[in-house]
């Protein structure tokens, strides 16, 4: 359940701890100072390029993916079988939740991939054309495989939710050339998971991947970049965030699981205007803080929020994540 500070679980914790792990190594290859990026006018010269970082980039990029595969293997696909490639309808499911977290995967693989060629040396253009979709080439496998097994299904709507991340990202480098509104991503274990014996998973990592209840996806954009002023901080965002709740079931709510009575609740969407940081606005010498706040570009933080529901309600938290 979203809460006060002071209330945190361990879980939570551990989840923020291996998130920033996972981020890490990816941008250790952003402070590498010593691949210049060359101006877009000029042709690629492959003997600029630094093939050592480049190399280094794609170990780690692809050490990530395996990982995530195989997290999905140990719950999406725990105890489901292989059929043939068939598909499925789920544009309603989870209150379109799960495809916030589509667009969000997709824009956070093609962020990093167009930063891990360019500080690779490669031209801002060429690095936009073959980083930039990255978010969604390395989706649509994930799709694929929902398609292999059974109660999933290949998804139309998740491989549009795939390029729209990615596109999102591409859009914003040819328009502004940066990113000015960051796809960001928070979780906070949800009141809903206990009472579910299991269904929402029953380890941190799975509910992580299937309490969709405890997932809020944010766009945060500096303040400045909206009203320029110069008593606000640069790093100071406005963010807005949507997410659901009352879920125990993709397209309805579950009665019990395994025998054990589920309690009846009301699905609701919500509406949330919060702030946050923009790390990378952040100046600092030390190059050990520069990886931590690289780490941490797609994590939201927690900070006081307003929620508008479906249902009809305002709230205020004095501590949202």
């Amino acid at each position: 359940m979203k809460s006060q500070i002071n209330k945190i679980k361990l879980n939570n914790i551990l989840f923020a701890f291996l998130t920033l792990i996972l981020l890490i190594p990816l941008n250790i290859t952003a402070q590498d100072t010593s691949a210049k990026v060359q101006d877009d006018t000029v042709k690629t010269d492959s003997s600029k390029i630094n093939h050592k970082y480049f190399y280094k980039a794609l170990a780690y990029e692809s050490a990530f993916y395996v990982g995530a595969i195989l997290v999905l293997n140990d719950t999406w696909y725990h105890n489901r079988k292989w059929c043939p490639l068939h598909f499925d309808d789920d544009n309603s499911g989870y209150l379109q939740v799960d495809k916030f977290g589509h667009a969000f995967g997709a824009y956070f693989e093609s962020y990093v991939g167009y930063h891990w060629l360019i500080n690779s040396g490669v031209p801002k253009k060429q690095a936009l054309i073959y980083g930039g979709p990255l978010g969604f080439i390395l989706q649509a496998p994930i799709e694929i495989m929902d398609g292999l097994h059974t109660g999933w299904g290949f998804s139309w709507g998740d491989l549009t939710a795939n390029a729209i991340g990615s596109g999102i990202f591409i859009g914003q480098q040819i328009l502004f050339d940066e990113q000015i509104a960051k796809y960001k991503f928070s979780y906070w274990e949800s009141k809903y998971a206990d009472k579910a014996n299991g269904y929402l998973g029953k380890s941190t990592l799975q509910r992580v991947l299937q309490d969709y209840n405890g997932h809020s996806y944010w766009f945060s954009v500096p303040i400045n970049k909206i009203a320029p002023n110069k008593f606000l901080p640069d790093w100071l965002c406005i963010s807005v965030g949507y997410g659901a709740n009352g879920m125990y079931g993709e397209y309805g709510n579950i009665t019990e699981y395994n025998g054990v009575k589920i309690p009846d609740t009301r699905r609701y969407r919500q509406l949330l205007l919060s702030m946050d940081i923009d790390w990378t606005k952040i100046k600092t010498n030390s190059k050990f803080l520069k990886v931590v706040l690289q780490g941490l570009t797609f994590i939201k933080l927690p900070f006081p929020a307003l929620e508008y529901n479906s249902l009809g309600n305002f709230r205020g938290y004095w501590m949202y994540y």
